[in-house]
């Protein structure tokens, strides 16, 4: 049995509008330059805007094409209902229940 490193974690802060995603954007470019895979706790998010959906299926595509894998986690709910009005499908994102869980194989 082979036991999977947890994956570096960001949580994202509360403001991820328009008026704070470029820090968000400079904080997720850098650490995917830095490794594959990423987790991204959402749980903190109370503004939300289209900016946020871009940035965030934008950020999933980059991992996806460097062979590695964001993870979204606890999405708040302002953020979920952003991504729905936006009309995302929950398969463009990949999303865990919380951090706390790891895999195994």
């Amino acid at each position: 049995m082979e036991i999977q490193p947890p994956q570096p974690t960001l949580r994202l802060p509360a403001d991820c509008s328009i008026a704070g995603i470029r820090a968000v954007y400079e904080l997720i470019r850098n650490l995917l330059s830095q490794q594959r895979d990423l987790q991204i706790d959402c749980s903190a998010v109370d503004k939300a805007d289209v900016t946020s959906v871009q940035l965030l299926l934008s950020a999933t595509r980059t991992a996806d094409e460097q062979g590695g894998r964001l993870d979204l986690t606890d999405l708040s709910q302002n953020l979920r209902t952003t991504l729905q009005r936006a009309g995302v499908p929950s398969s463009a994102i990949s999303e865990r229940a919380g951090a706390e869980q790891s895999e195994t194989k």
